[in-house]
């Protein structure tokens, strides 16, 4: 119990640090971009447009609610991708600042994860005047939106925590998980519908994908339907089991790090 005090005594007096490298995160990300956050927006819509046109026509998907349905998917695949890929470069990008003072080491890939949520979040936006031209009525299930982000956030962190560890050991770690994202964007139902790949006898793939799961959720909740509740239990226990297996591995290892990096 006094450990634990400790660690959250430490957090609390490093989160205006935190709230800087969140803020150097987004900073970076846009930097010499004359677009800036505006380009969060748009990056969504112009992405869906094309993807719409090409999938849509490539299997036949005519139905008003269709780009809807893939900028769900595609917003939420994104900030996975991107948040884990940042995650797992975090404490080599801070090398110089690990080796000069002590910082609590975790915070690099959490401000990683953070700073990609922070821009994730804005980009829903685009979400409601999209809703509005598919004609799609939103109803009180929206606000169990809530649940498929917050399962989302759990999962980056959780992958992002084991990814940073092993990209200090093991440098062509993130080369193989640009590899395995492509896999995973292929399994989770973004371009296509589900009924598609079940129909084929391959379903279990989207069953134990647990980024479909979150992305399903959020669908049924946008498109006021209510959600399954077999994958949000299946995505709620993987996510946590994900955060709490990454913490673990990478407390027992940041030790290390210094002579890693």
């Amino acid at each position: 119990m006094d450990n634990r005090k400790t660690h959250l005594k430490t957090f609390w007096n490093r989160r205006f640090l935190l709230y800087e490298l969140v803020k150097k995160g987004i900073k970076l990300k846009y930097r010499r971009s004359y677009l800036g956050i505006l380009w969060s927006l748009l990056e969504p819509i112009l992405t869906t447009i094309v993807l719409t046109v090409v999938f849509g026509t490539l299997f036949g998907n005519k139905s008003r609610d269709y780009p809807l349905y893939i900028l769900c998917g595609r917003l939420l695949y994104s900030f996975f991708s991107q948040g884990t890929k940042s995650s797992s470069k975090s404490i080599r990008a801070n090398a110089s600042m690990i080796k000069k003072v002590y910082v609590p080491k975790y915070l690099y890939p959490l401000s990683c994860v953070l700073y990609n949520y922070v821009i994730f979040l804005i980009s829903l936006i685009v979400m409601l005047p999209l809703a509005i031209y598919c004609r799609v009525s939103l109803t009180w299930h929206i606000v169990e939106i809530i649940v498929p982000l917050i399962e989302l956030f759990l999962l980056t962190f959780g992958v992002g925590m084991l990814l940073a560890t092993v990209n200090v050991f093991f440098r062509d770690m993130e080369y193989i998980w640009e590899v395995l994202l492509m896999l995973i964007m292929y399994s989770s139902a973004i371009f296509y519908y589900p009924e598609r790949l079940m129909n084929s006898g391959y379903d279990w793939i989207l069953k134990f994908n647990p980024l479909y799961c979150i992305i399903q959720s959020f669908r049924n909740a946008m498109f006021g339907e209510m959600m399954n509740t077999q994958l949000v239990g299946y995505a709620g226990v993987f996510s946590l089991t994900t955060l709490i297996v990454g913490i673990i591995v990478f407390y027992k290892k940041q030790d290390k790090f210094i002579l890693q990096i």
